[in-house]
């Protein structure tokens, strides 16, 4: 069915939890868990530098929701609800006509069952605060929109999948924007396991260990075989989802975002599974179809999880408000550049308060001494330095090294601009000794640029 020029797209969010970019296809995984992912990324636009500005679920997601940092909106840590008038893609969307639908978790209440003022405006409601909590791997619990106790049939992620399949039915004659929200691949917090749907998991026990974790170890060993398979049911679940977009003939008038809050570097960089600088706790996989997206590319540019709400009201026609702190991709894919930002700015909270930038080459990390509980501290202390040129998976931190002062010192005014943009503040950053002799090679501050 060709897209009704009269009519704006449909919009779908399918938003995955704590899933690494390479547990794609596209990004190298070998398992041939992705599929559907992969596909998607090839014929629409793959953001292929895509990362979280925040690497915990709850901040994560009121950027997401607001496309603001989540210094800007005030949940810079899990358990501090979205204010009440906050305003989040459901209020922009309905603003201009569609029909707003939440399925899954959401990670931005102060209660369980979630109470409709704290439900960010969307219309329709099937979810649950930390589904980890209210619901397991063959247990699909979740409340709907009066608050009452509903049970899906299936496994999680086919249960929520077939919810959000009746949702578009009912609603395919109109205008649409549905969030659909997983738990998977985030661990079940109450054993700390991966539950892959049954029997899924056996063909990956010490199938593929991303380089990384084959380095640190962490809990990967006993973990990974789960995550991947559930990793393989989300990606048969976006297949299935696209398959019912199809048959009702409205796939071309349907932009579908894939994406996820964080990643996940199975307890290697600190006692968990993420709120980290490295690119196993903020790189994600995300690729955009539909209109304005096909074939759209590979993205090289650094895109944060703060550009994906503007991309999304720019694509369906809808102003974007000058409170988004983030910006539309769609320039880059008119090959518009010249004022895209050349790093990812990342704030992490909970485990540390800390701060990092992410360029093609260079990830630059700052930590406060201070209550890891902060929002933001005014002073930090220089922690990682990592070329990802030599170093992809960042197992040398260089920050002590003589040699590579010069590019951290410009990385570092990197880092401070950001911060001064997005957070309004210029705090103190204290350098690491130069503890290490000069390496064999000394970085220049034009290698710093890159």
């Amino acid at each position: 069915m060709a897209p009704n020029p009269s009519r704006r797209p449909n919009v779908i969010v399918f938003f995955t939890d704590q899933q690494r970019h390479d547990s794609t296809g596209v990004h190298g995984n070998p398992l041939g868990l992705t599929p559907h992912f992969d596909r998607m990324a090839a014929r629409g636009t793959h953001i292929y530098h895509s990362f979280t500005c925040q690497p915990v679920c709850g901040p994560a997601r009121s950027c997401l929701q607001t496309g603001q940092y989540a210094t800007q909106t005030g949940c810079f840590r899990n358990d501090i609800p979205l204010a009440p008038d906050a305003r989040t893609l459901a209020h922009h969307f309905g603003d201009a006509g569609y029909r707003t639908g939440y399925i899954g978790k959401w990670h931005l209440a102060d209660h369980e069952p979630v109470p409709r003022e704290e439900r960010g405006g969307y219309e329709f409601w099937l979810g649950a605060n930390a589904l980890e909590h209210t619901s397991d791997a063959y247990r699909a619990e979740l409340f709907d929109g009066d608050n009452q106790l509903v049970r899906l049939p299936g496994y999680r992620v086919d249960a929520l999948t077939d919810a959000a399949i009746r949702w578009v039915d009912e609603r395919q004659n109109e205008p649409f924007f549905l969030f659909l929200s997983f738990l998977e691949p985030h661990h079940q917090n109450h054993r700390d396991d991966f539950p892959a749907p049954d029997g899924t998991d056996g063909p990956y026990t010490a199938a593929w260990t991303p380089p990384d974790l084959t380095a640190l170890g962490g809990s990967s060993a006993g973990h990974l075989a789960g995550y991947w398979g559930m990793v393989k049911r989300l990606d048969e679940a976006l297949g299935r989802l696209q398959d019912a977009l199809k048959s009702l003939e409205i796939d071309q008038n349907t932009i579908l975002l894939f994406t996820s809050d964080h990643a996940c570097h199975f307890k290697t960089r600190n006692g968990e599974y993420k709120r980290s600088c490295h690119d196993a706790s903020i790189r994600v996989p995300t690729a955009f179809c539909g209109p304005g997206f096909e074939g759209g590319g590979q993205v090289r540019e650094m895109v944060s999880l703060v550009d994906l709400p503007p991309t999304l009201l720019d694509a369906a026609g809808i102003p974007v408000p000058e409170t988004m702190q983030g910006r539309s991709v769609l320039p880059l894919l008119r090959g518009d550049r010249a004022n895209w930002p050349s790093e990812a700015f990342v704030q992490i909270s909970e485990s540390q308060t800390g701060r990092a930038v992410r360029t093609a080459r260079w990830k630059y990390s700052v930590s406060a001494p201070a209550d890891p509980n902060s929002g933001s501290a005014p002073s930090y202390k220089e922690e990682f330095l990592y070329d990802l040129l030599a170093d992809p998976y960042e197992l040398r931190n260089l920050i002590a090294f003589q040699s590579h002062r010069e590019v951290a010192d410009v990385i570092r005014a990197r880092l401070l601009r950001r911060i001064n943009e997005v957070e309004g503040a210029a705090p103190h950053i204290e350098l690491a000794p130069a503890t290490v002799p000069v390496a064999q090679w000394r970085v220049t501050s034009e290698e710093a640029r890159s």
